[in-house]
């Protein structure tokens, strides 16, 4: 496993955000988590990353086979984690060259920046000169954001509602360029609650009140989703039992 999340919790501002949640993620797989807003999705996307110095009250996560629980944001990027965070870049005075340079390795050049605005469907020649805080809007500057994991081409990119901003039409570029990144060696964690996402997975986890509640096929872990989890009178409060049975017929 490149990923391995064993028996984390995690408590913010005296609320239980992450409850001895368990997860594992095979190399150079796309693995998708799936659940509704508020279940501790992007709070554990930023546990894994070590954003803000968060760090586990309990449990431990590893990466490559070695404790990262307590290590910092740098080393773990030093490691080949990356985070493209569900909130659009907003770096003020760069222009997206300058951006994607400093987002990337020192050797990259103007055609591996050419390469990946171009992969995420960005002409360079109308952005590269462009200032991040330009009036692009919320998908442009979500697409400059992959264009830099894509220079990036960590071992794990953990990807937080990569749809965010990005209308109907342009959500296939947006599953090509996640599924390139992954043939070109680099595993993906991608984080969503949108089903047609989650099913491009090669596995996809249910999340729910802080825990992984099943994992297995995309195709039933979504169908488990819709039936079950779109219009959820009690979210958060997950009938284990429940899980636990439809598990046996199928997830």
């Amino acid at each position: 496993m490149l990923l391995e999340v064993q028996d984390v919790s995690l408590t913010l501002d005296d609320q239980l955000i992450l409850n001895e949640l368990n997860l594992q993620v095979k190399e150079q797989n796309i693995h998708s988590i799936l659940g509704v807003n508020g279940v501790g999705k992007s709070i554990m996307a930023a546990l894994l990353m070590g954003l803000q110095g968060m760090r586990p009250d309990k449990g431990h996560i590893f990466f490559d086979g070695e404790d990262i629980s307590q290590t910092s944001i740098t080393e773990r990027a030093q490691r080949g984690l990356t985070l493209a965070w569900q909130t659009p870049i907003s770096f003020q005075g760069l222009t997206v060259r300058h951006y994607l340079r400093l987002s990337g390795r020192q050797a990259n050049t103007n055609g591996d920046i050419e390469e990946g605005l171009q992969m995420v469907g960005l002409k360079p020649s109308q952005y590269l000169d462009r200032y991040v805080d330009d009036h692009l809007s919320g998908g442009e500057r979500r697409r400059i954001e992959l264009a830099a994991v894509v220079i990036m081409r960590p071992r794990l990119a953990i990807l937080d509602e990569p749809d965010s901003g990005i209308d109907f039409l342009s959500l296939d570029e947006i599953v090509d360029v996640i599924q390139r990144l992954n043939r070109e060696g680099t595993t993906v964690l991608l984080i969503t609650h949108r089903e047609e996402m989650a099913n491009m997975a090669h596995q996809a986890s249910l999340m729910c009140a802080g825990m992984v509640i099943a994992t297995g096929d995309p195709e039933d872990v979504t169908a488990y989703f819709r039936e079950h989890c779109d219009e959820c009178k009690t979210p958060n409060l997950p009938d284990l039992k429940e899980v636990a049975n439809e598990l046996q017929r199928g997830i």
